[in-house]
């Protein structure tokens, strides 16, 4: 499978391979103050973007992740970033996360889109037996998203990753197995406006 080709869409969203080629339509929206305040990644200037683009393809590469550019299909125009992570193909667990999203689409329903698509793609056509989220401690808005979608708080890892202030955060771990997911799935486009 080539990891460079996968896109994924609904009526909602659209999520296309990240090329070095967004770093332009996405630079306004990487710029936005506090957007990656929980999140180690520096993406608020061209270099930076650069550079975290860059990253992500080289994981890609190493068939250790599979990022994306999130295409809003309301408004026509691209809303972020967000990948799949840490694939360990040999016991089928993956992340989800580097999940960035301008303002405005913030509370809009998209992240909801975004996440099923990516949730069952997973499941159903990757054979993933568990998606895992890592979330700054502090960072409520996005545990109680994933809490949403069926995923369990498995624990805390205590000052583990540092962000790009020097804040040394504590990172909750969060599962979601292909039962509880089918459990919540079809409430979860309901309350998003499908």
């Amino acid at each position: 499978m080539k990891l460079k080709n996968i896109s994924l869409e609904d009526s909602r969203v659209k999520l296309i391979p990240l090329s070095l080629s967004h770093c332009e339509q996405l630079l306004h929206i990487a710029m936005e103050p506090g957007l990656t305040r929980y999140s180690p990644s520096e993406i608020d200037s061209e270099t930076a973007l650069r550079a975290y683009i860059t990253d992500a393809l080289d994981q890609r590469d190493k068939n250790l992740a599979i990022p994306f550019l999130v295409y809003d299909k309301n408004t026509g125009t691209p809303a972020g970033c967000t990948r799949y992570m840490h694939i360990d193909w040999k016991n089928k667990v993956l992340h989800i996360g580097a999940t960035w999203l301008g303002r405005e689409y913030q509370g809009s329903g998209l992240n909801t889109h975004m996440k099923q698509l990516m949730i069952d793609y997973a499941f159903q056509t990757l054979q993933f037996e568990k998606v895992e989220f890592r979330i700054d401690e502090r960072n409520v808005r996005s545990r109680k998203a994933v809490e949403k979608l069926g995923a369990v708080l498995e624990g805390i890892l205590r000052k583990n990753v540092y962000l790009t202030d020097g804040f040394k955060r504590n990172t909750c771990c969060y599962g979601l197995f292909p039962e509880s997911w089918k459990n919540t799935k079809t409430d979860l486009l309901s309350s998003a406006g499908e």
